[in-house]
């Protein structure tokens, strides 16, 4: 979820970065940080937790990430628990990536299918949306079985739904009209 708060020290820290060409590998750090917080909900909880010390969150994420981040990231982490801000270090990282995003015309396209894409599949996608938007992609992979089969796919605005499901309900809703049309 991101906060006005959690946008201005995105924005503060590609500037920064933006200053020796970091940008690139805050932006992967940013990736990196987003999603070990989404996958570790005793993360979550530490960063949220008002009982806490600070100090042993950032002692904690400092143990994560380690040397893995570079500078700039981890000022940021340190200058988020001197302000009390930890808890927006998610929402920073998610929004970081948007931003910069923009700054690099990089769209983000989000396929939704009922199984992980493949590889070869997942390069195909991002040739395409490449090819239809004229700008670089990145692709973000969504399961959810819901779907059954087919894909969904949204770019920026856009969203083409491929799949079975939705097939299924155009297929009911136009037995649903014959029905009602056939008793009139």
């Amino acid at each position: 979820m991101s906060t006005r708060a959690a946008l201005r020290y995105a924005k503060a820290i590609l500037n920064l970065a933006k200053t020796d060409n970091s940008e690139s590998a805050v932006y992967a750090d940013m990736q990196l940080i987003e999603a070990t917080i989404q996958g570790s909900n005793d993360l979550k909880v530490l960063l949220k937790s008002p009982i806490i010390k600070v100090s042993d969150k950032v002692n904690a994420l400092e143990a994560v990430f380690g040397k893995q981040i570079n500078n700039y990231s981890l000022g940021l982490i340190k200058l988020l628990a001197n302000n009390k801000r930890l808890n927006v270090l998610e929402a920073v990282a998610s929004d970081y990536q948007i931003i910069y995003d923009h700054l690099k015309s990089i769209e983000v396209a989000k396929v939704t299918t009922a199984v992980p894409l493949t590889a070869a599949l997942e390069a195909q996608v991002i040739a395409k949306v490449k090819e239809l938007t004229g700008h670089e992609t990145t692709l973000t992979n969504d399961i959810d079985p819901e779907i059954i089969g087919g894909f969904i796919l949204r770019v920026g605005d856009i969203q083409y739904d491929a799949s079975i499901a939705k097939s299924l309900r155009e297929l009911e809703r136009s037995f649903d009209d014959s029905h009602y049309e056939a008793k009139i």
